[in-house]
Formats: structure tokens, C-alpha cells, sequence
């Protein structure tokens, strides 16, 4: 069975323009952005990097603390009394090695992301990683 993804919640502050992101469970893990999505997309990156270089460093990367005990946190609920809010963003790290997986689905819904695939030059493999990533993203 896969290890579910990783989810570490996210301090947002900021207003439109200028929007940033710390992670309390990632001590100097921090982005930007200058629209919400942006942001978001800016901090699933900064998570990625932060992370990768933890693991170069021979580092453990530590485990995400629940919601409720990052509300609980002093610094967190300091930021909150300033109109901060939280964001639960995914980490995702490749591992730089391809597998193999069989998939069964429906003849017309392959023949449509072939068909979208093809119109953005992409491979169907490649089209299938960038919708499922898009789809982690979008869920947090």
C-alpha cells in the first residue's frame, strides 16, 4: 500500500499583492506570492525544496503536527490576532524513479486524454502526472 501524502499546514498573512507563507512545522520554510494561487503554488515548491535539501543534509524532516496543535501554537495564534489563516499544502517529493502502473478506465475517457494530450503536445503518461499533480495541489 502508498504512504498517503504529507500534509503540513501553513501560516498565511499578508493582502492581495503581497501574500507570504511559514510553515511552523519547517523552521525557515517561507514563500510568496502575489495572489492566493500563486502563494499556494509558491509554498507546495518552497515545501519540496525545504525538504530535499533536509534530506541532502542527512536530516530528518519532521512530522506535520494536526491543525489543532498548530493552532495551539503561540506564534501561530499571535499571527491569527493578526489576521493571519491557515492553508494545508502537500508535500510531494519524486523520487526520480519511473514505474510502471496499469490502469483500467473507461475506451471514450482515454480516447479524450489522448485527444487533450496530443493538443498540448504531451504524451499521455506526461498529461496523466500533470492532472494528478494538479489534483493533489488543488486538494491540499
Amino acid at each position: 500500500m502508498a504512504k498517503p501524502v504529507t500534509r503540513y499546514v501553513g501560516v498565511i498573512d499578508g493582502e492581495p499583492g503581497v501574500y507570504g507563507v511559514w510553515f511552523p512545522d519547517l523552521p525557515g520554510c517561507t514563500s510568496g506570492g502575489a495572489t492566493m494561487d500563486e502563494l499556494l503554488r509558491n509554498a507546495q515548491i518552497a515545501l519540496r525544496l525545504w525538504a530535499e535539501d533536509a534530506i541532502a543534509d542527512g536530516e530528518t524532516i519532521p512530522a506535520p503536527r494536526t491543525i489543532d496543535e498548530i493552532s495551539a501554537d503561540p506564534d501561530v495564534m499571535g499571527a491569527f490576532h493578526e489576521g493571519s489563516v491557515l492553508a494545508i499544502v502537500p508535500l510531494l517529493i519524486e523520487s526520480g524513479r519511473s514505474v510502471k502502473a496499469n490502469l483500467s478506465m473507461d475506451a471514450g475517457l482515454l480516447a479524450a486524454i489522448d485527444e487533450a494530450a496530443a493538443a498540448r503536445g504531451l504524451t499521455r503518461s506526461a498529461f496523466l502526472l500533470s492532472a494528478a499533480r494538479e489534483k493533489i495541489a488543488a486538494e491540499g
